[in-house]
């Protein structure tokens, strides 16, 4: 054993230094740093046995083979990871705490299992019996489904080395550690060196591994930022654990598309796919409503229809309420202050409150024209033209800019029953006739505009 060395590490982002800090200087947290123990030079860091060493191909020799990949039969969820996992893939799934991160991994195990993969469920932090409930309340019944109750590396290891399992989910990385690593589970010496060794298990011997991760009070993924780095594809869970709504959104994938999301819903035989997410999310929307305008969101390639609401009430208090549930709350200091400069609208008396509903978080600012349309509604107590959804970008100038993909948008507009779209005028060049005469085209060039069409005569 070599001479003990100690470092300080800061728990939410991994940064290292060699004496205490009272602010990281990498990710700007206060009092975040420990002390742990480094790993000594002669310790033996992976315990996977060493294999035939690789060697160097010219371009001509590599040919590309494809991947084989295991279809859960959960659509959302095969779609989000690219068309299936990929066997010898490390992916992390992350979020709040009771979201569903280990419902949709037991339901995904046990649907594998019964298309006969050997699958090995790793419950580090609740027992086998809890587990075998939750299965049972799941209907899940599979005889290649395996469960292990153990935090320990090196046992985990050894089981894998004897079950010789084709997909192993662990839950979570978190409560993982290794014996000969003087830190507590879940420290940041121990989340980087477990998850390497899981890395090196998958790609070594071609299995596949899930692994669960815990989210910071920032909702950050808990650990060093080498955990992502390693790992193959992140899928975040998103959405509110008192509502039925769930959103898995893709943060990294080597083999599919990135910021796509998938759509569920919680009901009591665990997480159930949602395939029309524009339908579920307005179905409690009540027309000629003051304060809602429906906007046209795209996350990865799929359109998403959602309303927006706005209150906008006086304030009895010298600071008014800014609140924004969804949205960036930057972004809507941005639009009043637009609307205040270029409408003249006195709301830095008054309280507004902007929300979308479903608990759904939005961040393009394609978004940006149906938050003004609503908050301009709330404040002048009027509703806003019949069967018209607003979509556009706002700048500082009040003018309203051209945002992408406005054809998906628009055919999803239409699809959904809209008879009115309210859209940049420059988005109007290069649309089809088709598209035209399905919904009403509106081009605007400034907010000014937008909000005379969207309360004129209805």
């Amino acid at each position: 054993m070599g001479k003990e060395r100690r470092a300080w590490y800061c728990h939410e982002c991994g940064h290292k230094e060699s004496k205490w800090c009272g602010q990281c200087l990498s990710c700007g947290a206060w009092n975040t740093f420990h002390q742990e123990v480094e790993l000594a030079p002669t310790n033996i860091r992976f315990e996977r046995e060493a294999t035939t060493p690789s060697k160097p191909l010219r371009l001509k020799e590599i040919t590309l083979s494809s991947k084989e990949r295991y279809l859960s039969s959960i659509d959302e969820f095969d779609r989000l990871v690219g068309g299936g996992l990929v066997r010898g893939s490390l992916s992390l799934i992350a979020g709040d705490p009771g979201i569903g991160k280990s419902t949709l991994l037991l339901q995904v195990a046990g649907k594998l299992a019964c298309s006969g993969l050997k699958v090995l469920y790793i419950c580090g932090e609740e027992s086998v019996e809890q587990t075998f409930a939750r299965a049972k309340r799941l209907a899940i019944d599979a005889d290649s489904l395996f469960f292990l109750n153990e935090t320990h590396f090196s046992l985990i290891k050894s089981a894998i080395d004897s079950l010789s399992p084709d997909l192993v989910i662990v839950d979570s990385i978190q409560i993982v550690y290794k014996g000969e690593i003087a830190a507590a589970p879940g420290s940041v010496t121990q989340v980087r060196e477990t998850a390497s060794e899981f890395m090196h298990l998958a790609k070594g011997r071609h299995i596949t591994i899930l692994l669960v991760g815990h989210v910071t009070k920032a909702g950050e993924i808990a650990g060093p930022r080498v955990l992502e780095h390693l790992v193959d594809t992140v899928l975040y869970f998103e959405g509110d654990r008192h509502q039925n709504f769930r959103l898995l959104r893709v943060v990294k994938n080597r083999f599919g598309p990135t910021d796509e999301i998938g759509v569920f819903q919680m009901q009591a035989g665990g997480l159930v796919e949602v395939a029309n997410p524009s339908e579920i999310f307005l179905e409690e929307r009540q027309s000629g409503r003051v304060g809602s305008a429906i906007i046209a969101s795209v996350e990865g390639s799929r359109p998403i229809l959602v309303e927006v609401q706005a209150l906008v009430t006086p304030s009895p208090f010298p600071s008014p309420s800014r609140r924004g549930s969804g949205i960036d709350p930057n972004r809507l200091a941005l639009l009043l202050a637009v609307l205040e400069k270029h409408l003249s609208y006195r709301l830095y008396s008054s309280d507004v409150f902007v929300s979308l509903a479903g608990g759904l978080r939005i961040t393009e600012p394609s978004t940006d024209l149906g938050v003004v349309l609503a908050i301009a509604s709330s404040s002048c107590n009027a509703s806003l033209l019949e069967g018209s959804i607003a979509i556009g970008e706002i700048g500082l100038g009040g003018e309203v800019r051209s945002v992408t993909k406005v054809e998906s948008r628009i055919k999803e507009a239409a699809r959904m029953g809209f008879s009115h779209c309210i859209l940049p005028k420059h988005n109007l060049k290069g649309l089809s006739a088709e598209l035209r005469g399905q919904i009403h085209l509106i081009g605007v060039e400034r907010i000014e505009e937008a909000i005379e069409v969207a309360m004129s005569a209805r």
